[in-house]
């Protein structure tokens, strides 16, 4: 399987150039066969820009003229499909910008809805976006009820606060409430290709405006399908880690009477690459069952020598009156290259229902021999 970096590649560009010559036979395209041999020490998004950079060089011209071209090496070239969408899809963006005008957006939209089942047109779409906000999103409101899931996806996906690999859109930033008529008209979606987007959308908002979450997640669960319990529980569970209590009590987390120990660690040192096991109970003391979202927070130490919390998943369950529930996980500190460990004290709590207790402190030590 390639790294993300290598999605798009030589073998990328030159499906394009072949593709673009089914639409254009006597084009030269020079600075796309000379991207071919410039790709490698670049990151996928530069990789996307700089394919797109040589693509709008390539093809001069007017927008309605590079538009053609596009449409007809989609229709002849069974190749324009996969990672080399991305750059296509920011080149008609970039086109449609640098001419300006109504009806180039327009047309510019509508283009990305058509090539979006190829890959997708999340990436490009931001930039029109920030070009005109609300003419686009006029414009996606309909994409909603398009017979294609891939293009409903994209009114969720493209339109979403803090879309992975995209470029910001401050217009969206700035109001949560802006995309909420495109989340209102999908949660439903009979796909769970597009339900899934829908939840990680609201995940978005929830990390800007919490209560509109919450508000917008209760008038879904008033009006819901046999899907809408768990596109909600997805939408709001960075919330639900935070231990927000309006999240919680719509989940049907309450407060409840517990007496929880730990968690009791095995060993209080831990070596970067090895686990940390820990077990722990929680017991209901209460008269009524109660329905528990059972996490674990580790404090690891940054370069500062501050701590910083990071909530992990631990169950979701049921204790009825008078039971215990026995818990125990193992917590790996394997190398990521998401994620850097610095040696030194660390922390792990458990939280039940939003609420932290028993801190314990252990060593984290670098690995035999340093690594």
């Amino acid at each position: 399987m390639p790294f993300a970096d290598e999605l798009i590649g030589a073998q990328t560009v030159r499906a394009l150039t072949a593709a673009l010559r089914t639409a254009v036979p006597r084009a030269r395209l020079p600075r796309l066969r000379a991207a071919e041999t410039a790709l490698a020490p670049l990151a996928l998004r530069e990789r996307s820009d700089l394919v797109r950079d040589a693509l709008l060089a390539d093809l001069p011209g007017d927008y309605a003229s590079f538009a053609q071209t596009v449409r007809a090496a989609a229709a002849g070239a069974p190749s324009f499909t996969g990672w080399l969408i991305w750059p296509v899809t920011s080149a008609v963006a970039a086109k449609a910008i640098g001419e300006g005008g109504v009806e180039a957006f327009d047309d510019a939209l509508a283009l990305l809805a058509e090539l979006t089942p190829r890959l997708t047109s999340e990436f490009a779409l931001r930039a029109l976006l920030n070009q005109d906000l609300g003419r686009a999103l006029d414009a996606i409101g309909p994409w909603t009820r398009s017979e294609s899931a891939d293009v409903r996806r994209l009114a969720s996906e493209g339109t979403r606060p803090l879309l992975p690999w995209a470029v910001r859109v401050p217009g969206v930033l700035a109001d949560p409430k802006a995309t909420l008529p495109i989340l209102d008209a999908l949660y439903r979606d009979e796909s769970e290709y597009v339900r899934r987007s829908v939840a990680n959308h609201l995940n978005d908002i929830s990390r800007r405006d919490p209560d509109l979450v919450v508000a917008t997640a209760a008038a879904w669960m008033a009006a819901p399908d046999a899907n809408t319990e768990r596109v909600v529980r997805h939408g709001l569970r960075t919330l639900v880690k935070q231990g927000h209590p309006g999240a919680l009590a719509l989940l049907g987390f309450t407060s409840a009477h517990l007496d929880v120990t730990g968690p009791l660690l095995t060993s209080g040192t831990v070596a970067i690459g090895e686990t940390l096991s820990f077990t722990g109970s929680v017991r209901n003391l209460g008269q009524e069952p109660a329905r528990l979202v059972i996490d674990y927070v580790v404090h690891h130490l940054k370069a500062n020598g501050t701590l910083t919390g990071k909530t992990f998943k631990l169950t979701t369950r049921t204790v009825e009156p008078g039971e215990t529930y026995e818990l125990s996980r193992a917590h790996s500190f394997r190398v990521l290259t998401t994620r850097r460990y610095h040696p030194g004290q660390h922390a792990v709590e458990l939280q039940v229902n939003g609420v932290r207790s028993g801190r314990a402190e252990f060593m984290l030590v670098a690995a035999e021999g340093g690594g």
